[in-house]
């Protein structure tokens, strides 16, 4: 139970009420510790001797001691919670935050679905954990400690018979908690396959529709969540094996104990007050090692978790911040590729990209064209450090893109993505979202430039419609538009359209580039364009084409100039154009 520990610091703001609501345990188990020895002098000086007296007053004492039981525990309760649900909120923050540093190198690895969990699920395992060691699992250790101290007091002989019971419960609570840890980590992993096929389902509920798999998607989760009973239970065998057997060893050293201390009585050994005192001191110092064995299942659960939350906050990004970060004053946006090599691996064995040079001057139009799987993509995510290049070096103005401010940098770039993305809201929130502070002229003006503001404003509300989550209310082509308005807004130095004009139809998009060149050119120093695109209608008017052919450029020119001397354009554009 490595894991858990590491994440006690996220308990640290709310460390005032944690400390407490242990220090209120301690007060807790005195009072509850007093009550056998209350018990002992009621049987020995009041019942044995007639002498009511004794048995009101102390029995008033009894009271008294669990009223303050009582109190202690009802505070312990509140401030454990408060205390608790703050380290829960804490640690989902710290989450959040971690997942927005990572690159998207990260990100291929930790599927949504995956990171919805550890944010879900397994947060609230490891805060329900927290809740019980601020309350049950502090308090039973000190509650048997102090038993067994009482009962040594009261009778050495029970405690020394109680003590050989104490390996054969430790053994097998550590039998337990060891292959219950590896248990609840399988059916965690199975949790994620389930959320992940649950989480597609959903995205994509239209496309099953349209392919008619619905049956088999039925399949898949039916699948999924069997795996993830049969695991289930699993852990419930075995914890149904490991509570009848904590409890036959607890009965067990009850009966020694009442078989033991009725011999002792008998023969004159104790009295018995002091039998009595003895088996609830027993029971006391036993009870709690039951209720650390029932709580041994969520906790194992609950480090499982806690190493799964662990994997994500100790992920190291894959781009990371230069230490003496450069910021520019102004942006011309020249963009030069020097033997640029780029794999999604440590090295260049395997390699996406492969030496490639060129220069995207100031006010340039530089169109990325290839078929699919060329690596288009993954050359313009090289531009903004999505992706750090493996050999090589991209600049921005001649300084290297690694030694900027990421955030200086990635706000000089303008990007529409190839998988449009929308988020719940109205379309002038979607607009806005690269640059909060855009006036309602500007996004106007964006949404002008963009096209969309002819179907905007056909909208009930126009700008202020809201959209579904994800724009599942609009077109793909109403998407990608909204989406270059968004781009537009952030006022770039650099424009990077990855496949952004697919779902416009020829006309539209005809429109669009018309508008983009007078966008374009009225900005002061003029915007630089990347292009990727694999229609050559989108491109042909571009002031340098790059033809990427296997991760290398085939041939880099003008319209004119590729359809002269390259025979892959000419084949591409035979097919397309002809």
């Amino acid at each position: 139970m490595n894991s858990l520990p590491r994440l006690y610091r996220f308990l640290r703001p709310y460390g005032v009420q944690a400390v407490t609501a242990l220090v209120l345990l301690f007060f807790m188990v005195a009072a509850d510790l007093a009550i056998p020895r209350l018990t002992q002098r009621i049987i020995d000086k009041g019942i044995l001797v007639n002498d009511l007296h004794v048995v009101v007053t102390t029995a008033l004492y009894m009271a008294g001691a669990a009223l303050i039981s009582m109190i202690f525990a009802l505070a312990n309760n509140r401030l454990s919670v408060v205390a608790a649900l703050g380290f829960g909120a804490n640690l989902r923050s710290a989450l959040m935050r971690k997942v927005q540093s990572l690159s998207f190198g990260n990100l291929d690895h930790l599927k949504t679905g995956n990171l919805i969990v550890r944010s879900t699920s397994d947060v609230n395992t490891v805060q329900t954990i927290v809740i019980l060691q601020l309350r049950i699992m502090t308090k039973a250790p000190v509650w048997a400690a102090g038993a067994i101290i009482m009962l040594a007091l009261t009778s050495p002989r029970l405690a020394l018979m109680a003590a050989c019971f104490v390996p054969f419960i430790i053994g097998m609570m550590w039998m337990f908690a060891r292959r219950s840890r590896r248990l609840f980590l399988e059916m965690q992993q199975r949790l994620d396959r389930l959320n992940t096929i649950l989480q597609e389902n959903l995205a994509g509920i239209r496309l099953v529709k349209a392919f008619v798999r619905t049956a088999h998607e039925i399949t898949r989760f039916d699948h999924a969540n069997q795996a993830l009973m049969d695991q289930a239970v699993q852990v419930s065998r075995l914890s149904a094996v490991f509570m009848p057997l904590m409890l036959f060893a607890l009965n067990l050293a009850l009966v020694g104990a009442i078989w033991l201390g009725s011999g002792l009585v008998l023969s004159g050994g104790m009295t018995l007050g002091h039998m009595v005192a003895s088996i609830n001191y027993l029971g006391f110092a036993l009870f709690p090692i039951l209720l650390l064995g029932i709580m041994l299942g969520p906790l194992a659960a609950a480090d499982a978790s806690a190493g799964r939350i662990l994997e994500v906050l100790d992920a190291t990004p894959q781009v990371t911040p230069p230490a003496s970060p450069v910021y520019p004053d102004q942006v011309r946006g020249r963009i030069a590729f020097e033997k640029v090599c780029f794999s999604y691996g440590t090295d260049c064995t395997e390699p996406v990209l492969k030496e490639i040079s060129f220069i995207a001057e100031p006010g340039e139009t530089v169109a990325v064209l290839g078929a699919t799987g060329a690596g288009k993509s993954s050359l313009v995510h090289l531009i903004p450090r999505f992706y750090d290049v493996t050999a090589g070096r991209v600049t921005l103005d001649g300084i290297d893109v690694k030694d900027m401010d990421i955030g200086r940098l990635r706000s000089t770039v303008g990007m529409v993505l190839q998988e449009t993305v929308l988020f719940s809201g109205t379309i002038q929130d979607n607009i806005r979202y690269g640059r909060m502070a855009a006036t309602r002229e500007e996004v106007q003006a964006a949404a002008d430039t963009a096209q969309a503001t002819a179907f905007i404003d056909r909208l009930p509300q126009g700008f202020d419609t809201p959209i579904g989550s994800r724009g599942g209310t609009l077109s793909g082509g109403q998407q990608q538009r909204i989406a270059i308005a968004r781009a537009l807004v952030v006022r770039p130095r650099v424009l990077i359209l990855d496949d952004a004009t697919s779902a416009l139809d020829a006309e539209t998009e005809t429109r669009l580039q018309k508008a983009l060149d007078q966008w374009a050119g009225s900005c002061r120093p003029p915007v630089t364009r990347l292009i990727v695109a694999q229609r050559i209608s989108t491109v042909i008017h571009a002031d340098k084409i790059l033809l990427l052919d296997q991760g290398r450029i085939s041939a880099a020119g003008t319209h004119a100039e590729l359809l002269a001397s390259s025979p892959i354009y000419q084949d591409i554009y035979r097919s397309q154009l002809q």
